[in-house]
C-alpha cells in the first residue's frame, strides 16, 4: 500500500506556533504577583502652568527666578518715576510764568491788607509794627532805595537831548565802575605821567609850576602836559592795549542790540542791508509815498545813477 504525503506546512506559521507555545510556557514559569498587594496609584509628573514639564529646582534656579523678580520689580518703579515727572513737565510747561508771577503778586498783596486791615481794627500802629521786623540798616537801605526810586520817576520827562545824553554818559559811567574804571583810570594816570618824566629827561619839555601850585610841563611849541585831573589836555601818543578795544567793541554792539531790541519793540521792522534813504520816519513815509507813484517811470535814471552812466 503507497504510502500518503503530506503537505508540508508554511514554515513561517509553524515558527509561529512554536513562538507563541514558548511565550506561554515562559509566563507559567513566571511568578505571579499578589492580587491582594496594594499598590500605590502612579503619581503624574510635575508640569508648568503651560503645560510642558517643569524643570527640577535648585539653587541656581531660585536665585535666578529671584533677581529676575527684582529687576521687574525696578523696572515698573521707574516707569512709575519716569510717568509722574513728564506730568510734572507737561504741568510745567502748560503754566504761563508771567501769570504765575502775576497771581503771587496779587496773593502777597491782598495778604497784606488783610494783615494792615487787622491791625487797624485792633488800633495799633501798621507802619509801626511791621518796622519791628526791620534792622536799622534795613530801614535806612529801604528809605535811599525809595528816595532814589522817586528821583528816577521824577527824571523820566524829556527835557533835551543834552541831559539824556548826561543820563545815558551817567549810566555808562556807572557800568565802568562796576567793570573796574578805577584800576584801569589809575593805570592811565601812571603811563601819562611816565610819557611826561621821559620827555622832560629828554629835553623836550619843561616843568613849571603855576602860581596854583599846579605842575606843567611846557615845550617849545607851547603845548603843555597837565599833571592834574581838570585842567590841560594830554597830548600823548598813548596805544590802546587789546583788551580795552575788545571792551569798546562789546560796548558798541550791547549798545546796538538794545537799539534793535527797542525797536522791534515798537512794532518797526529792521533796516537789515537796506539803503537808508531818510532821516526820520515823516520823511521815510513821505519816500515810500513818492515811490508808489514814480518808481515806474524813474527806475531807468535810478539804475543809471547806479552804474554811473548816467549824462
Amino acid at each position: 500500500m503507497p504510502t500518503t504525503l503530506k503537505r508540508k506546512g508554511s514554515p513561517s506559521l509553524e515558527d509561529d506556533t512554536e513562538s507563541s507555545k514558548r511565550r506561554f510556557a515562559e509566563e507559567e514559569a513566571a511568578p505571579q504577583p499578589d492580587a491582594t498587594a496594594k499598590t500605590p496609584p502612579a503619581q503624574p509628573a510635575p508640569t508648568a502652568a503651560d503645560g510642558a514639564r517643569a524643570p527640577a529646582t535648585s539653587p541656581a534656579n531660585d536665585d535666578r527666578a529671584a533677581r529676575f523678580a527684582a529687576l521687574r520689580a525696578r523696572n515698573q518703579a521707574s516707569r512709575k518715576a519716569n510717568l509722574k515727572e513728564t506730568r510734572h513737565e507737561a504741568k510745567r510747561q502748560s503754566t504761563d510764568p508771567t501769570q504765575l508771577t502775576a497771581i503771587n503778586r496779587k496773593r502777597d498783596v491782598a495778604q497784606h491788607k488783610l494783615l494792615k486791615a487787622t491791625v487797624e481794627e485792633s488800633g495799633q500802629d501798621f507802619e509801626r509794627k511791621r518796622a519791628w521786623d526791620w534792622t536799622a540798616e534795613e530801614s535806612e537801605r529801604w528809605d535811599a532805595k525809595m528816595a532814589a526810586k522817586e528821583r528816577n520817576r521824577e527824571g523820566v520827562a524829556f527835557q533835551d537831548y543834552a541831559r539824556e545824553a548826561g543820563k545815558v554818559y551817567d549810566r555808562q559811567v556807572g557800568e565802568m565802575e562796576k567793570a573796574g574804571f578805577e584800576e584801569r583810570r589809575n593805570a592811565y594816570e601812571r603811563e601819562k605821567a611816565e610819557a611826561v618824566e621821559r620827555a622832560v629827561q629828554s629835553g623836550g619839555l619843561e616843568i613849571v609850576e603855576t602860581a596854583a601850585g599846579e605842575l606843567i610841563a611846557v615845550d617849545k611849541d607851547g603845548a603843555f602836559y597837565s599833571t592834574a585831573d581838570a585842567g590841560g589836555t594830554a597830548h600823548i601818543g598813548n596805544r590802546p592795549d587789546r583788551a580795552a578795544v575788545d571792551r569798546l567793541v562789546a560796548d558798541i554792539r550791547k549798545a546796538e542790540e538794545v537799539r534793535l531790541k527797542k525797536r522791534r519793540a515798537r512794532g518797526k521792522e529792521d533796516e537789515g542791508e537796506r539803503d537808508v534813504t531818510y532821516i526820520n520816519e515823516k520823511n521815510k513815509q513821505f519816500n515810500l509815498k513818492l515811490a508808489r507813484f514814480y518808481d515806474k517811470y524813474t527806475a531807468d535814471i535810478r539804475e543809471s545813477f547806479e552804474r554811473g552812466t548816467a549824462i
